[in-house]
């Protein structure tokens, strides 16, 4: 009886919740009631085609969380959105490919690592290019915010906004005389055979590679933030600048290092798309940039997993959308399902608190 009872109960409170809810919400649960019906259609069709885009989505998703990562570092802290951020990501692709290519300002430091290099020493290079981006990707972001964002941080916020943007067309032009207008190739140094996985499933070593990297920075950021001296710091800078310090905490070395977070993540983010895509453009950063902004919001702007989890949404609708509906038609279906949360979740999905203070409503 007390079960009957206890399942009536509960029934009684979903009936009463659809009953209360608003028309936006009974919208939005219908259209994702007719996503999934259809995505577990094409499912049910070509199973191994679906997997290996989900495997695709997943992959490009994990890319773009980390540079989504980067923009709600900043503004969990400073509440700035840093346009400039998407374009260091470029930087960082162009550095991975410096790195590889072994000639930096016409010297020629050291032999290439090529597509017929051993796996060795295809390993040894990647590692140190992904090294090597991380850090000068880190340093740029430190300086941009000392030499562009530190001098106007009690300025409106219209002034700090039009300097990011600023920033950004600089660091755009800087790739477009660094490398040239045109697409630069990427020296295959990742294996895009399968991994594993039956009959028509997908899954790569590019992609195992791009998941191999993603999770540990992931994972370190994670024990940073809640685990370090420093990011106890950071979490209180967050909550409240005056107070923290009044504390004692060195608030401009704590923002500094929240950029230094930031750039570390654009540039593993940009020698991974390099060498999973195999090309890198000067305005990659506007597009990626965009993309991950976009997740950065998806997920709630400020929240830390809801960058990651943004940028996996992002990612999957992408590879299904280009996979099911047209490439062409893949920039409007992700904004249309941003413009859709936003209406009916305006805070993002996983809400806006600052990304130090865990995230969440």
């Amino acid at each position: 009886m007390e079960a009957g009872e206890a399942n009536k109960t509960r029934s009684g409170v979903l009936i009463d919740s659809i009953r209360t809810s608003s028309w936006q919400s009974r919208i939005a649960v219908v259209l994702v009631a007719v996503l999934l019906v259809l995505l577990l259609k094409q499912a049910a069709q070509d199973p191994g085609q679906f997997l290996s885009q989900l495997f695709i989505g997943l992959t490009n998703g994990a890319i773009l969380a980390l540079v989504a990562l980067g923009y709600t570092l900043v503004y969990g802290i400073i509440e700035l959105i840093n346009f400039a951020h998407g374009d260091n990501f470029m930087i960082g692709s162009f550095v991975g490919l410096t790195v590889l290519s072994g000639t930096f300002a016409g010297l020629s430091l050291f032999g290439a690592i090529t597509d017929d290099s051993g796996t060795f020493l295809k390993i040894i290079g990647v590692i140190i290019t992904l090294f090597v981006a991380m850090s000068v990707c880190g340093l740029v972001n430190v300086g941009i915010e000392r030499v562009a964002y530190k001098p106007l941080r009690n300025s409106p916020r219209l002034a700090v906004l039009i300097t990011a943007i600023g920033m950004s067309f600089i660091l755009q032009n800087v790739g477009l005389i660094w490398k040239g207008p045109a697409q630069v190739p990427f020296p295959q140094l990742i294996s895009d055979e399968k991994v594993f996985g039956p009959g028509s499933i997908l899954f790569r070593w590019n992609d195992l590679f791009v998941v191999g990297v993603t999770i540990p920075l992931l994972i370190a950021l994670s024990y940073f933030i809640q685990r370090t001296k420093q990011g106890k710091a950071m979490r209180a800078v967050a909550q409240d600048k005056e107070a923290a310090s009044m504390m004692g905490i060195n608030v401009n070395r704590t923002i500094s290092i929240t950029f230094l977070l930031g750039g570390i993540l654009a540039g593993a983010s940009g020698v991974m798309y390099g060498l999973f895509n195999g090309i890198t453009v000067f305005n990659v950063g506007f597009t990626q940039g965009l993309y991950a902004f976009t997740a950065a919001v998806l997920g709630g702007i400020g929240n830390l997993t809801g960058a990651v989890v943004g940028g996996l949404l992002i990612g999957i609708i992408g590879a299904m959308s280009d996979q099911y509906i047209g490439t062409r038609w893949t920039a409007i279906v992700i904004f249309a399902v941003l413009i859709l949360v936003l209406v009916f979740r305006p805070r993002g999905l996983l809400g806006d608190r600052s990304a130090v203070q865990g995230g969440g409503e």
